[in-house]
């Protein structure tokens, strides 16, 4: 993914060269092109093509920014009714992620997410130990990081 993205942006710096306009204009126009030129070429690229890993990255800041915003609700809803509803407790959560990156990924979305807090990982980084601000609902909260966060990490690490 690295030398396709160089790749382009070389294309596109020939562009504007050829083009004698150092204009940003004239970048997008060679990014558009070496796009293109890299699309009619890619079969000859042993790796999947760039821009699928890029959108893959722009969904998953979209679902953190989502998570946020609904978490975020979720929390000032519960803080701002007259009787505390909830009850704090901690959860073990298996992940299917394998790589230290990937895991570190992860950790650092449930802690930005409102409501959820990693606390520790097992010895052998298949378990995560995680608060939740509701313990009756760990099991959806599981369910939820698994279909939104883990599979979006898994989106952007491996295809």
């Amino acid at each position: 993914m690295a030398f396709q993205l160089l790749l382009n942006l070389v294309i596109a710096f020939v562009w504007m060269l050829l083009m004698r306009e150092m204009t940003v204009s004239g970048f997008l126009v060679g990014l558009l092109i070496g796009l293109l030129l890299m699309t009619l070429m890619r079969r000859f690229f042993p790796k999947p093509f760039y821009p699928k890993k890029i959108w893959a990255c722009l969904k998953l800041l979209g679902l953190l920014l989502k998570e946020l915003v609904v978490a975020s609700f979720a929390v000032i809803g519960q803080i701002a009714k007259p009787k505390l509803t909830f009850t704090p407790g901690v959860f073990a959560y298996e992940t299917e992620l394998r790589r230290g990156w990937e895991l570190t990924l992860l950790c650092g979305l449930v802690n930005l997410t409102p409501g959820t807090l990693l606390l520790e990982i097992s010895p052998d980084e298949k378990t995560l130990y995680i608060h939740a601000m509701d313990i009756q609902e760990a099991h959806g909260v599981e369910n939820h990081i698994r279909e939104t966060f883990e599979n979006a990490i898994m989106e952007v690490t491996r295809s």
